[in-house]
């Protein structure tokens, strides 16, 4: 892989991720943009505890654009995008309208193909490895920021999900603080320790490799599983077997095998209302250990592991968050985990 570091004409960081170590990345952004402007402010709930970001200049981000205006698609003939060169294999850039900057993190776009009407599920296992390679370097980089003590890499895909950009990408925040998801994992590996002195996402994964029912797909270096309580009606929680922090941790045989496994999770997905279906909205969301912060003290024993979802529950129905979830936070699931599992194994993608 070779990375090349840039700036955008309104002084953001963009940065090239190729397969080839030979290609030369000197384009330069012909935009006449405005610097960069943002006015998030993090508010903490004094009653629930946790961080609201509001961020008021996102109001006025670019909004499903038609295909010819998009502005992840590369710089060609006379249209100028967000990215400067003709072509390319990933890119990163950080956000033209950021929730989170400065001393409050950092939020950056990823693009995973040139080809605008492809999804992650298109990329070959090059290409999906690529990604990897990328979302791994970020993480690494985006540790070093003193202002940033967690990591978020995840995709949101499709119209209901609420993506404004119809190209295939995703995003990486940076928070300046430990997620409540997070701390309240973190919560439960703790109180499990304490109850049986064992660690609990092995348990976890030990418990779903030695049922088997609710298994999707096991390889040598993962396994993906439909959560014995699954808050969505299709989910998977994907894991790597031997336990790390974090995606800089992964080994060589888990990065080799990975691209195989997860494009094979997204075929699948695709495959789950049958063919007529429009392809299905879906949140893929990485969870990995907080560098610093109490976050970060059980750091070493937390467990990267990565959660896809759809809220699609089936053919033309999507699963609305309603009084119970949105209220209470308690999720009524109309699919039993067991019998998303079964379908997801049904719809094998060869």
């Amino acid at each position: 892989m070779k990375k090349t570091s840039t700036r955008l004409a309104d002084g953001r960081e963009l940065l090239y991720y190729d397969a080839r170590d030979d290609l030369v990345r000197d384009e330069s952004d012909r935009r006449p943009l405005d610097p960069v402007s943002t006015a998030s402010e993090l508010r903490r709930d004094p009653l629930l505890g946790d961080t609201v970001v509001v961020a008021s200049h996102r109001q006025g981000r670019t909004y499903l654009p038609p295909a010819d205006a998009c502005p992840l698609c590369p710089s060609r003939e006379d249209r100028d995008s967000e990215i400067p060169a003709a072509d390319y294999d990933v890119v990163v850039f950080e956000n033209r309208f950021p929730s989170l900057a400065g001393d409050s993190g950092r939020c950056e776009v990823v693009c995973f193909t040139p080809d605008h009407d492809a999804s992650f599920a298109d990329l070959t296992e090059d290409q999906a490895a690529l990604v990897l390679e990328a979302w791994t370097d970020r993480t690494a980089d985006l540790a070093e920021l003193p202002q940033v003590e967690q990591v978020f890499c995840f995709e949101n895909r499709g119209a209901e999900i609420g993506v404004t950009l119809g190209h295939p990408h995703g995003q990486i925040y940076g928070y300046p603080f430990t997620t409540p998801r997070t701390a309240l994992m973190l919560r439960s590996l703790t109180e499990h320790r304490e109850r049986t002195g064992r660690n609990l996402f092995d348990d976890v994964v030990q418990r779903e490799l030695a049922a088997g029912e609710r298994v999707v797909l096991e390889g040598e270096h993962w396994v993906a599983f439909v959560p014995y309580a699954a808050h969505w009606p299709y989910e998977v929680h994907l894991h790597p077997k031997r336990r790390v922090p974090d995606l800089r941790a992964l080994d060589d045989g888990a990065r080799t095998e990975f691209p195989r496994i997860y494009l094979e999770l997204l075929r699948r997905f695709d495959r789950i209302f049958g063919p007529d279906e429009p392809p299905t909205p879906y949140i893929s969301a990485w969870h990995q250990a907080p560098f610093r912060g109490e976050g970060a003290v059980d750091r070493e024993e937390f467990g990267l592991h990565l959660e896809l979802f759809t809220i699609r529950r089936t053919s033309g129905k999507l699963k609305y968050l309603a009084g119970s979830e949105s209220g209470m936070n308690v999720f009524i699931n109309d699919v039993p985990p067991e019998t998303a599992a079964e379908r997801l194994r049904e719809v094998a993608s060869t």
